[in-house]
């Protein structure tokens, strides 16, 4: 890395990471609140214990909002799984799509400090994957639902914040999966804290320098196409900048495996080939090996790696979001 490089990273007015609780939108339901259509609530469908401090929720119900009332009449998907509408199930003549779209339309500025949102799966309003899309001919259901829709309130603010990390409930029970998501929010809110100092050229290759390998590890497709994107920034810096945040999004939605995180550590493990001394570099290689085998957690060469930056201090490795990608929360770093 070159000393040009190295003197960003101790840019004092660049924004430091965002500290916990970070904004999150949620499915209002998620927080006990009874707004389902039956009265009930689905706190327990939400892993809050593993995420207990991490989010500062903002509660929202859609159908409640355009004004259902609760309890309410069910609603479902029916017709196209690529555009359905929203019906009531006993009352297939109340449609109610526009208004679930048209909230969800204004909830994307309503929501621009948010750093991430989890939606209700399986809801006809907030399901993100896999919701039921019943096939009708005029008002009568005609056979078994597909499993291809997304709820109509949810794909309008998906649409309009394509790069805000969204995730359904259900899914958060996966360690992989609520890692990831718990990653990509850190990041999301440590962009709209670049944005609120304001991005110059210089702060957008140092928040790249940042996340280099953190993106490596999830994609080095996106890591390659970012690095020639901010190669020039001549020319259209903000656009540019929008280009790259969209990069890294999208990049870090792929949870990373062992073969991305093993490819991370050996060039993390070049930084100390001239202060540590034979014996050594054999063991952190050896454990990055070990790794790569599935022989031993990614923490054991983490923190071998950390224990050698203590000793031999890099201001370089030692700010890289990979190394820490949710500060203060190392325990969702899963044993991968």
């Amino acid at each position: 890395m070159a000393d040009a490089a190295r003197r960003r990273l101790n840019d004092p007015s660049f924004p430091a990471r965002p500290e916990p609780p970070l904004p999150v939108a949620v499915s209002e339901c998620l927080l006990g609140s009874e707004v389902r259509y039956d009265g009930s609530g689905a706190r327990s469908s939400y892993p809050h214990a593993v995420l207990s401090g991490l989010f500062e929720y903002r509660g929202i119900c859609p159908e409640v909002a355009i004004g259902l009332g609760t309890p309410r009449e069910p609603i479902r998907l029916v017709g196209d799984a690529g555009s359905p509408r929203v019906v009531g199930v006993k009352d297939p003549s109340r449609d109610v799509t526009e208004a679930l779209r048209e909230y969800g339309r204004t909830q994307v500025e309503a929501l621009g400090d948010v750093a991430g949102y989890v939606f209700m799966k399986g809801s006809p309003s907030c399901g993100l994957f896999r919701v039921k899309v019943y096939p009708v001919d005029g008002d009568r259901v005609t056979g078994a639902p597909a499993m291809q829709g997304r709820g109509a309130y949810a794909a309008a603010v998906t649409e309009g914040r394509p790069d805000l990390p969204a995730e359904e409930n259900g899914r958060l029970h996966d360690p992989v999966l609520r890692e990831n998501f718990v990653t990509r929010v850190f990041a999301h809110a440590h962009w709209q804290a670049l944005q609120r100092a304001g991005i110059t050229a210089g702060r957008l290759v140092e928040f790249h320098s940042r996340y280099k390998y953190l993106l490596m590890a999830h994609s080095v497709s996106h890591y390659e196409r970012a690095g020639r994107l901010l190669a020039d920034l001549k020319e259209d810096p903000p656009g540019k900048a929008r280009a790259y945040f969209s990069l890294l999004m999208a990049g870090l939605a792929n949870p990373a495996g062992r073969r991305g995180h093993a490819n991370v550590l050996s060039h993390l493990q070049g930084y100390f080939k001239r202060q540590l001394d034979g014996a050594a570099r054999q063991e952190l290689d050896a454990l990055i090996h070990a790794y790569r085998r599935g022989e031993l957690p990614l923490l054991a060469p983490i923190t071998l790696i950390k224990h050698h930056l203590r000793e031999h201090p890099d201001e370089y490795v030692a700010k890289q979001t990979y190394l820490d990608p949710h500060p203060g929360y190392s325990a969702l770093r899963r044993p991968l």
